[in-house]
């Protein structure tokens, strides 16, 4: 099973490791509002899922906001971001941040996307939340790009991620960065 590291110490994470090229499990999550939104599987548009431990951390609330800003130049992708977080804080944080050009997502009902996708920290002090992870999943539903932070408290690779984005709508002969996106 996948590992990760907190603050240096090994963290191993539990639930079914999905890997690029693999089908993106659909899962359901709590939004803002309460309603509940579909994540993975196919979709009209390439799907980034950005998973964080918590929006109340001070990388999360960056990573989030990071994501914000990028997103709003991406038109043919839905940005989710999603943690263990209540569905009431994340509206807060979101109104407070002025996060608009993303969704957010909990996962707190039963943690069915930490563990479909094999992020669910499973010990350490952080025991219950997920790791800090980025899954890109195309239109046709497939995992084309994965990253699990080798770090919990450090950001992510956000040019990787986006550079699979942009694999995955240039022409055949178009634009390879060469992330492995598929």
């Amino acid at each position: 099973m996948a590992s990760t590291k907190l603050k240096g110490n090994s963290v191993a994470l539990s639930g079914t490791e999905i890997n690029v090229g693999d089908k993106a499990p659909v899962v359901t999550l709590v939004a803002k509002d309460l309603s509940e939104i579909k994540v993975g599987g196919a979709s009209e548009k390439t799907q980034i899922i950005v998973i964080v431990p918590s929006l109340d951390t001070a990388v999360c609330a960056q990573e989030t906001r990071t994501f914000n800003t990028k997103a709003a130049a991406i038109s043919d992708a839905t940005v989710i971001v999603a943690s263990m977080d209540l569905p009431f804080a994340m509206g807060r944080f979101c109104t407070t941040e002025g996060i608009e050009n993303l969704h957010v997502g909990s996962d707190f009902r039963d943690k069915a996307l930490a563990s479909a996708y094999g992020v669910l920290i499973a010990d350490g002090p952080l025991k219950g939340l997920s790791a800090r992870a980025i899954f890109v999943v195309s239109k046709e539903g497939k995992v084309i790009y994965k990253e699990i932070c080798p770090e919990i408290t450090e950001e992510p690779n956000y040019e990787g991620a986006l550079c699979a984005l942009k694999e995955t709508s240039a022409p055949s002969d178009g634009h390879k960065c060469g992330c492995g996106a598929r």
